[in-house]
């Protein structure tokens, strides 16, 4: 690792922690050289995901999609950003446990949903209603049931 400051190859990890979410590694570094310290992280390279969205074409897979959608059917709901941000995380790591460097939209919706219904079930229904696209109220009424 390359010193920032005087660019000397010359450095060494003073401190080594996981992050929070126990994704990355972080390294306090030192320069051999200059003494400048400095942060670096280290993440585990995955193949990206693409999505197969119902008219066949693929996209990246959008961690922020997912939690907008989330954040828009918790609205007004008493649940936290935290809540939110960790129901994504699982999904992300439902989506993973696929295997397969392509995914369709439809089994991320379900993921959604399965996890929304532990959430809070008023945003489940809310996303539901919109996810199913509920025509009347009977699917309304018969998604209601189900809960």
């Amino acid at each position: 690792m390359n010193c920032p400051q005087c660019q000397n190859e010359d450095t060494r990890v003073i401190d080594s922690r996981h992050t929070q979410d126990g994704r990355a590694i972080r390294r306090r570094r030192e320069c051999g050289s200059c003494s400048f310290r400095f942060t670096t992280y280290e993440y585990v390279e995955i193949q990206p995901l693409l999505v197969i969205k119902s008219n066949q074409r693929r996209e990246p897979f959008d961690r922020d999609k997912i939690l907008k959608s989330i954040a828009i059917a918790c609205s007004k709901r008493p649940v936290s950003s935290a809540q939110m941000s960790q129901t994504v995380d699982l999904i992300l790591q439902d989506v993973n446990t696929f295997g397969s460097s392509e995914v369709y939209a439809k089994d991320i919706g379900e993921l959604v949903m399965k996890h929304l219904k532990d959430l809070d079930e008023i945003a489940y229904v809310r996303f539901a209603s919109v996810y199913r696209k509920f025509e009347d109220v009977k699917e309304f009424r018969a998604e209601l049931d189900d809960i």
